[in-house]
């Protein structure tokens, strides 16, 4: 009964907090982030009318194709290099990270399949491939849950330590994971695509936690040697990454829910002992009326 009553109060409760917590997140974002677009648009602007005033043979309805033309070739991974076009968004490596961007659920949105056959087979290669993929992050997190419980249970055996060697752990795990997942992966992408150690941070933590915005993505810049290795080894960091990342939010959750069902014990502990409380009260107010019945009938006896 009390599960069920808290469970219909909880579900509205979480949700005004959920679209709160949306609103806020927007209000903050406008206001950040509309000025610069402001700016971004007028600066297009002005400098559209200034080539067309600068290049008079140059017409606005031929003008706007080329720019069309460009951005659509861009989308498709192709981009002008002197007198050549870059290609090699498709080839094994770009497929493969591709592939992977695709059945995580990352999906950047910098590139995308640009045929009707491309299209279905990327329908029905998401389809099993999203399934396939949560069932080898959870396994993959429950070994790296079962490595930090076990060698808890060394420390313990060897130190006879109780509390402590599993919050040892514990720390360790999470230090260990913010070290190899988000806080040394930056300095490789710092040397391989020239991004600042924020700009990595920044996209090690939207590739892991599969927001995925498109805005940096690893591997895309036409000006750049990439070894072979490079997008082999950050398909490998990004399943690692996630599957940490999920244990970090699953251990998150577990402490919100720890201190919900403390908050909650205690409220009825509180509701426990008022009543208690109540009961003392009426007894109490029971024995004073049974003692003044008492000395009533004395007084009557005696008269």
């Amino acid at each position: 009964m009390v599960a069920a009553r808290r469970r219909r109060w909880g579900v509205p409760v979480l949700l005004a907090a959920y679209v709160g917590y949306l609103g806020l997140g927007a209000a903050v974002l406008q206001a950040l982030e509309r000025p610069a677009e402001v700016r971004a648009a007028q600066n297009l602007l002005r400098e559209h009318w200034e080539l067309l005033a600068n290049h008079t043979c140059l017409q606005g309805p031929a003008l706007q194709r080329l720019i069309e033309g460009i951005i659509q070739a861009y989308k498709s991974g192709i981009t002008l290099q002197g007198n050549t076009t870059s290609l090699g968004r498709w080839d094994f490596s770009g497929s493969f990270f591709f592939s992977i961007s695709a059945i995580t659920t990352i999906g950047y949105g910098n590139l995308s399949p640009s045929t009707a056959v491309g299209r279905i087979f990327c329908i029905v290669f998401a389809l099993f491939g999203i399934p396939l993929n949560l069932i080898l992050l959870n396994e993959i997190g429950q070994l790296m849950l079962l490595g930090v419980q076990h060698c808890a249970c060394r420390l313990e055996e060897v130190f006879h330590w109780q509390n402590k060697a599993s919050f040892l752990m514990k720390t360790c795990a999470l230090v260990t994971g913010l070290l190899f997942f988000l806080l040394l992966p930056p300095l490789l992408f710092s040397d391989k695509e020239g991004w600042s150690y924020e700009e990595g941070f920044y996209y090690s933590f939207i590739t892991l936690s599969t927001i995925g915005f498109g805005d940096y993505v690893i591997g895309m810049n036409p000006d750049r040697t990439y070894p072979s290795w490079y997008k082999n080894v950050i398909s490998l960091w990004i399943l690692f990454g996630m599957a940490w990342l999920a244990l970090v939010i699953k251990f998150c959750i577990t402490i919100l829910e720890s201190s919900s069902d403390f908050c909650q014990c205690n409220k009825k502990n509180t509701e426990m002992a008022e009543d208690l409380m109540d009961d003392n009260k009426n007894g109490m107010s029971g024995l004073q009326n049974v003692e003044i019945c008492s000395d009533r009938d004395k007084n009557e006896s005696a008269s």
